[in-house]
């Protein structure tokens, strides 16, 4: 997708961070924003923002992981807009807590959205999509949808599954109309791990210092990584890797697939309070 000006975009999870960003980025190529979150007060502030930049944009409150939703959704974006050019499937939300701590509920709670919010997105836009001269789909996975660290089964799982619906989704759709492209970021400052869902007897000490490791360690700001997915969506990259530490996990991956976190353990922080 070269051209972006006159375009619909449809972003989800565009209440803050990487969703924030790209929508204000889009709205100065000249995009017309459908744009969805559950958190009603940071949408309006993004609507604002995005049509202080000139740009059309609708909101709509929306739960990912509800199929009836994400339906009426699809449904009031084609009535406002008539069309959709390019697809970004971005919310998502963390949990804290190893396999032992957090319950099945938890767990499922994360996949609704990390995963069947893709999965809805892609599967109800993608008839819409189809009809358009040239369009794009891009999905959000992470980092750790290239790597497994501890106490994050539930999240790489579900980002994972992201990588792997999106890839062959992208292979069924070769040599069509419409691009897939998956997004790893890598650390991104922006508040998911500080909304995070913690497990059961997760105390504030615990969560409180794994605000200050992820931030310490987020190194992209959201503009950049709106900046990059931008530049993917121009390129069709089918990969598109955010920060200097997805790019090196993504590396060390393709050297080790089994043993790289012998490597990567040497150096993950261990010095967590005990919960």
């Amino acid at each position: 997708m070269q051209k972006l000006e006159g375009t619909v975009a449809v972003v989800t999870g565009a209440a803050s961070g990487i969703g924030r960003s790209l929508a204000l980025r889009l709205a100065r190529q000249g995009c017309h924003l459908a744009l969805a979150d559950i958190d009603a007060g940071g949408l309006g502030e993004t609507a604002a923002a995005v049509r202080a930049a000139g740009a059309r944009a609708t909101t709509h409150r929306v739960d990912v992981a509800a199929l009836d939703q994400m339906t009426a959704f699809r449904d009031a974006v084609l009535g406002e807009h008539g069309r959709v050019d390019l697809l970004v499937n971005n919310a998502g939300v963390a949990l804290l807590g190893n396999v032992a701590e957090v319950s099945l509920d938890d767990i499922r709670w994360l996949l609704n959205i990390n995963f069947w919010g893709v999965v809805h997105g892609a599967k109800l836009f993608l008839p819409a999509l189809q009809e358009r001269p040239e369009a794009h789909i891009v999905n959000v996975s992470s980092a750790f949808g290239l790597i497994a660290p501890p106490g994050n089964a539930a999240y790489c799982a579900s980002k994972f599954a992201v990588r792997g619906f999106s890839e062959a989704l992208a292979h069924e759709l070769a040599g069509g109309k419409v691009r897939v492209s998956t997004v790893h970021p890598g650390g991104i400052r922006t508040p998911i791990v500080a909304h995070a869902r913690a497990a059961a007897g997760i105390g504030n000490a615990y969560r409180s210092e794994v605000i200050t490791i992820f931030e310490q360690n987020a190194r992209t700001s959201p503009d950049q990584a709106a900046e990059r997915i931008l530049r993917g969506i121009r390129r069709n990259e089918k990969r598109i890797l955010i920060g200097g530490d997805a790019r090196f996990l993504d590396r060390l991956q393709r050297l080790f697939p089994v043993r790289y976190w012998n490597i990567i353990g040497r150096v993950w922080p261990t010095d967590l309070p005990q919960r």
